[in-house]
């Protein structure tokens, strides 16, 4: 234990799937903030600083395809990197995902084997 592994961000307006990704998380290793929705995520996202954000995408106020690309769009957020977590698996929808430049996209239900992973390759990515 002990070992810094990064700062992760979990977004999502459903309280369980959020504490479920963030509980494994830490247990991993991740100092871990969460959001409730989009606009949460971009009003902590300064605060926080966080190396990876896990973005649910079906969302009340702010969607995940609008927070990724604001976040994208703004120059001391947009190295972050992005993982979209949707029930939504349509080759469109991973299109569009691309298109936005997120850096990993899982399908729900996820195994929390694999998304902390991914998180966990993109953290040391970021830290690189």
């Amino acid at each position: 234990m002990g070992e810094d592994l990064g700062r992760v961000l979990v977004v999502d307006d459903d309280e369980v799937i959020r504490q479920l990704i963030a509980v494994n998380l830490t247990l991993e290793g991740f100092e871990v903030a969460t959001a409730t929705d989009g606009q949460d995520c971009l009003d902590r996202v300064r605060d926080v600083m966080p190396d990876v954000i896990t973005l649910d995408v079906m969302m009340p106020r702010l969607d995940g395809w609008v927070t990724a690309s604001r976040l994208r769009g703004e120059e001391d957020t947009s190295h972050i990197k992005v993982v979209l977590i949707t029930a939504r698996a349509q080759e469109d929808d991973r299109r569009r995902g691309l298109g936005i430049g997120v850096d990993a996209y899982l399908t729900k239900p996820f195994d929390p084997a694999e998304l902390i992973q991914v998180v966990r390759d993109l953290a040391a990515t970021a830290r690189a």
